[in-house]
């Protein structure tokens, strides 16, 4: 974890090295004093952290005489399990994990702010205040789905910031398939479809000058492993479980998809938008020929779309002949 800039509420470096502790010595007990001796911590210290991270669902198993061993796999996002397998990317060493936390966006925003590098990433089993688009709330099930916020410091003009929606939505379009084998469709710009139905969304905000961006930040939310939803979401939201009818690593899927969105942010950077433009035409059925509303602050309108923009804005052929770049907005499919 990168330590030079941290955050109130950031794991601490401790209980992340119980977790990685505990997850590379499978099913083998380790004495409470071993534990304590090599974390650096008091008897009773491994005990509260060994139900913190029962009540995220980890299997931690008490043995008389013998110490804490994991029942099962542990699935805890913690930059000890993670990190392993970054190397070699720009995310490497530079996670910030919490347990809970009201936004991710809101922490890497911050981090932003003080300087923190490209490659940042802030991870969290829990929000308490996650959101989407257009001030939507974003269901947070605990240690369920993947809430992460990546830092980028690109080197482009704020008009082009669109564009990174669209490389992010790749990535965890393929990031998702390798995991599931399924073939999610891609909603412009931001939403990530099974069957109909959401089971991802990114949020890109950014700081940025006139003439050029400090830095921006992408958040993604991923359901994972919900096995239901509540109203009013049950029936437009879905899940990786839900979709595939088995259970996801959540690890495996998040180290998927940050090496999926470095090479596609390395390709766009070097290579232009083009080649970036034509895929997610490709696996977007949004991308042309879609009958659509578009609802923005200024207006609702019906149309069909005509493509993507080299910035990373949709065309729409509006019902009445003009066709317009689309900047931002909610679209919805329409018969």
């Amino acid at each position: 974890m990168a330590r030079q800039l941290t955050i109130p509420g950031q794991t601490d470096r401790r209980i992340d090295a119980l977790m990685t502790l505990l997850a590379t010595r499978p099913m083998l007990a380790i004495s409470g004093a071993r534990i304590a001796r090599e974390i650096g911590v008091s008897r009773s210290s491994v005990w509260r952290w060994v139900e913190k991270l029962r009540s995220l669902g980890v299997r931690v198993k008490g043995e008389p005489r013998a110490g804490y061993r994991l029942e099962r796999a542990a699935d805890v996002l913690v930059p000890g399990l993670l990190n392993p397998r970054l190397h070699g990317t720009i995310f490497h060493n530079h996670l910030h994990h919490f347990f809970k936390t009201g936004s991710t966006n809101d922490v890497a925003l911050e981090l932003g702010r003080r300087g923190a590098p490209a490659g940042t990433v802030v991870i969290a089993e829990e929000q308490t205040n996650g959101r989407g688009r257009l001030g939507r709330d974003w269901h947070s099930e605990k240690a369920r789905g993947i809430y992460a916020s990546v830092l980028l410091r690109p080197a482009i003009a704020p008009g082009s910031a669109a564009m990174l929606t669209i490389v992010t939505g790749l990535a965890a379009r393929e990031a998702a398939y390798r995991q599931t084998g399924l073939e999610p469709d891609i909603r412009w710009p931001n939403d990530l479809l099974l069957g109909g139905r959401k089971f991802a969304g990114i949020l890109t905000e950014m700081q940025a000058q006139p003439d050029r961006i400090e830095f921006v930040v992408v958040g993604v939310g991923i359901n994972v492993n919900h096995e239901k939803f509540s109203e009013p979401i049950e029936k437009i939201a879905t899940s990786l479980r839900i979709e595939s009818a088995r259970e996801h690593s959540r690890l495996a899927l998040l180290a998927g998809l940050l090496h999926e969105l470095e090479r596609h942010y390395n390709r766009w950077m070097t290579d232009g938008a083009g080649s970036i433009v034509e895929q997610f035409s490709q696996v977007s059925s949004f991308a042309r020929g879609k009958r659509v509303r578009i609802e923005n602050a200024a207006e609702s309108f019906t149309g069909t779309t005509d493509g993507i923009e080299p910035g990373g804005w949709l065309r729409v052929r509006r019902d009445d002949g003009r066709v317009e770049p689309v900047v931002s907005g909610d679209v919805r499919e329409v018969s």
